[in-house]
């Protein structure tokens, strides 16, 4: 089963809370502060990996969470960071917030910290100055992001087919490439994309895409129009397969017309037309001239006549990628919009309860604040001069 979107809550850890504690040793009853500080929370990591075609290893996963950081300790023992959680999505996947873009994969390798984890709490040795030596206070760690997203996947392909329903997509892919769709003879059997790799005799390789058949109104959702047509974005040519056994014109503008009518740079790619079934129709005519059209071939899936030849030519026929960045050039991780600002104010574990200092907080920031930490009902929050039991 083929998958191209899925939503996910993503959860990063939260940060260890700093030590407070003091050294209490023999010989030495009243030693000084002594507590570490607390490691960061775990991230969530999004990389693209080469190896995956699509997004059905997520389909089940509702939720990804981080580790949370360790909590400092005594002996100036600081708390180890939470592991990051590394995700790998095919070359192509975009991450939306909402109707925000925030990452788009489109590199082999790319990666982003889709969430970051929260840092650690100081500890109370990091308060000792010459006017407060027995800080009695230390840092709680802060809570990592948490975000509900969807990704969606763009097919990567150096050539789409594209065409009406039982045009022959499938039968093409099949006869030039290594996938293994379902080939039936009736309308919408392919119902999801497949790829298929097609290998010249001199070594390279060559990504076609399967996209199943449009139908008039796809460009405005008509059917899964929207989401097949976001496939041939990433194209660099489009196979643009016809059932010769029938009047061509028409084919052709009518899946134009589609391309068009949904925009994105599609009604711009170079075409390859494919006249297919010349078993059925020996000598079909196609008479449209367009600049776009690069190439005419007249071929049968079913017979295996003209194959040869159509993917043979299909690698001088299809553009170069463009020229890839070279190792190191592409950033470890892409940042797509800034970070959010340092809040004004900070949370504080005292021997008492909690400390906040500085720009007070409102009531739900604070509340979300100190469920995250898990604060229990009753403990006492000094917020601007005042002491607060805590009711959740």
């Amino acid at each position: 089963m083929f998958s191209d979107r899925v939503q996910l809550h993503m959860k990063a850890g939260r940060g260890g809370d700093g030590g407070l504690s003091f050294r209490r040793e023999k010989y030495i009853p009243k030693g000084g502060p002594d507590g570490g500080d607390g490691g960061d929370g775990g991230s969530i990591v999004l990389f693209a990996n080469r190896s995956l075609r699509d997004l059905v290893g997520l389909e089940r996963v509702h939720e990804i969470a981080a580790p949370k950081g360790g909590n400092g300790r005594g002996a100036r023992k600081h708390g180890a960071n939470g592991e990051d959680v590394e995700i790998g999505v095919p070359v192509g996947t975009q991450v939306f917030e909402g109707e925000e873009l925030i990452a788009d994969l489109d590199r082999p390798d790319a990666r982003i910290v889709i969430a970051r984890g929260g840092p650690g709490g100081r500890g109370n040795l990091r308060f000792v100055s010459s006017t407060r030596q027995v800080p009695r206070f230390s840092e709680v760690g802060m809570p990592g992001d948490e975000k509900d997203l969807e990704l969606h996947l763009k097919l990567l392909a150096d050539a789409a087919l594209v065409g009406l329903p039982n045009a022959g997509k499938s039968s093409l892919i099949t006869r030039i490439s290594n996938a293994k769709p379902k080939v039936a003879n009736y309308p919408f059997t392919t119902l999801q994309p497949v790829l298929g790799t097609v290998e010249a005799s001199d070594g390279r390789q060559m990504v076609v895409a399967d996209i199943p058949g449009l139908i008039e109104g796809a460009s405005e959702g008509i059917g899964l129009g929207h989401e097949f047509l976001a496939h041939l974005e990433r194209a660099r040519t489009l196979v643009h397969v016809i059932d010769a056994s029938f009047p061509t014109q028409p084919q052709w503008e009518t899946i134009d017309g589609e391309l068009s009518a949904y925009g994105a740079g599609l009604d711009e790619l170079p075409q390859i037309v494919v006249l297919n079934k010349i078993d059925i129709a020996p000598e079909p005519e196609f008479t449209v001239e367009d600049p776009r059209i690069v190439a005419i071939f007249r071929l049968s899936c079913a017979t295996g006549e003209g194959i040869a030849d159509f993917r043979r030519r299909l690698f001088t026929l299809v553009p170069e990628p463009e020229e890839e960045l070279a190792e190191g050039e592409i950033p470890d991780f892409l940042v797509y919009r800034p970070q959010p600002k340092v809040r004004p104010w900070t949370l504080f574990r005292t021997q008492d309860g909690y400390r906040v200092v500085g720009t007070p907080p409102s009531e739900e920031e604070l509340e979300r604040a100190l469920r995250s930490i898990g604060v229990k009902r009753g403990v006492t929050v000094e917020l601007g001069g005042e002491s607060l039991e805590y009711v959740p």
